[in-house]
């Protein structure tokens, strides 16, 4: 067997893989698509996206997701404002502050934390924070957006943290040595050399821990409440796409508008995560920076 056979061979084998994935990937999106349009021929996008009942069972029937989306974009919001300074201050501590030493030990445990299942975290949140909230705060139930933006917040930092710090860490060496001899100190060297020269990478880790948290379903399920109401106060109980769909698609019958209801919750959480990706995509290729003399 000579090299260029065995060359030739393994690029075929990873074009076979990456096909196989490209091809998987699309017959979700198709069959996502194909199961959920056809709730269209009943109700009208306009009053499935915008409509304020969701109450599929009843006659008729009403399928309006306008709070479940605005539950959605209301914990995500709110698990990002917790988790996004949270995640990347940790991260600038790790990478330009913290000892190699202490660096070594904490980081792993940061990661470990990405490790933990979401039933876990929700289960917490169920069991141990929701009693807490209900008694300091005097709400009606622990159950409620707030307490479902805690543990997203929580799920979320692992990611952001993780990915800001490579990016940080990655920042040349260089660089930082030339602001340092123009008269810069350490926290100007940081402020305005490595954040800067690491934007890239830590709004990429800002977006995706934006896509973890409206994706996410079982802590959602567990803790926000179940309310599809559109929320007045954080403490409200919430019901976010994703804990729709998995609470009530083993009821909907088979083909029904109910079944198709929800894929087409599920069509409209896909273009959600699929905007996240893209703007993430776009911010890394605009802040991409190639070499020290780039930056």
């Amino acid at each position: 067997m000579t090299r260029e056979f065995r060359e030739r061979a393994i690029r075929s084998t990873f074009l076979l893989v990456a096909l196989a994935s490209i091809t998987t990937l699309a017959m979700i999106v198709f069959f996502l698509f194909m199961e959920g349009i056809p709730i269209f021929a009943k109700v009208s996008v306009k009053g499935f996206i915008f409509g304020q009942l969701w109450y599929p069972t009843s006659d008729p029937p009403d399928f309006g997701i306008f709070p479940l989306i605005v539950a959605s974009l209301a914990v995500t919001f709110l698990s990002s404002t917790l988790s996004i300074p949270l995640g990347v201050m940790t991260a600038i501590y790790l990478a330009e502050i913290a000892s190699p030493k202490l660096r070594e030990v904490v980081k792993p445990m940061v990661e470990l934390l990405a490790a933990l299942p979401s039933v876990v975290i929700g289960f917490f949140g169920m069991v141990v924070v929701a009693p807490v909230l209900q008694k300091v705060l005097n709400v009606p139930t622990g159950l409620n957006l707030f307490n479902a933006s805690l543990m997203l917040a929580f799920m979320s930092i692992p990611t952001i943290c993780t990915i800001s710090e490579d990016a940080i860490y990655s920042v040349p060496v260089e660089v930082k040595e030339a602001s340092l001899a123009l008269g810069a100190t350490h926290w100007e060297t940081i402020a305005r050399v490595t954040i800067p020269g690491a934007l890239s990478g830590i709004s990429t880790a800002v977006i995706l821990g934006m896509s973890r948290a409206i994706g996410e379903t079982m802590v959602v399920l567990m803790v926000a409440g179940g309310a599809a109401l559109v929320p007045t106060s954080i403490f409200d109980p919430v019901r976010p796409m994703p804990a729709s769909i998995a609470a009530e698609m083993a009821e909907a019958p088979f083909r029904g508008d109910h079944y198709h209801a929800l894929f087409a919750t599920g069509v409209v959480l896909f273009l959600f995560t699929l905007s996240f990706n893209i703007v993430a995509d776009h911010i890394a290729h605009k802040y991409k920076q190639v070499g020290a003399s780039t930056l």
